[in-house]
């Protein structure tokens, strides 16, 4: 990317090039890369956002939904109609936490696993072309890359 100039223009408003600002390009390019990968596994009429409370609860033996909220780039709304969805067609089963009876403790159906594992090979397989255009050397400094401004972002 070549360096812009950032010195104020002559009538001393700083300007924005959208298409330069690297937090509009992060999103842009999320949103782009997330509608993609949708589209990659649409055929098993799943959502994003039901997708991305699957892939959560599949990390886990048994999960709250707060925890899902603090693992996604979801509200707790957002996070609550998904597993409500999921839930509904048999892919998540909810049963009360044996440690905090006030909490519900989600786990994936036998019908939720084999979803989760057939869209999770979509999901590398297309992870795979993606990252495919950088060299193994790029690839590195661009997981470094993301590791740090996710860090920063957490300090923030």
């Amino acid at each position: 990317m070549a360096e812009r100039n950032i010195d104020e223009p002559a009538n001393g408003r700083k300007e924005i090039i959208l298409e330069e600002f690297a937090p509009y390009r992060i999103v842009a390019l999320g949103h782009a890369i997330s509608q993609r990968l949708a589209k990659a596994y649409e055929d098993e009429n799943i959502t994003i956002p039901e997708w991305r409370v699957l892939a959560v609860i599949a990390q886990h033996e048994r999960v709250a939904a707060r925890d899902v909220v603090r693992r996604t780039p979801m509200d707790k709304m957002s996070v609550s109609r998904a597993v409500t969805s999921l839930e509904h067609k048999g892919i998540v089963e909810r049963a009360p936490d044996p440690d905090d009876r006030r909490v519900s403790a989600m786990s994936l159906s036998p019908v939720g696993r084999a979803l989760f594992d057939r869209i999770a090979a979509l999901a590398l397989d297309y992870e795979r072309r993606l990252l495919s255009v950088l060299s193994p050397e790029d690839a590195e400094i661009f997981g470094a890359a993301l590791s740090k401004l996710e860090t920063q972002f957490q300090l923030d």
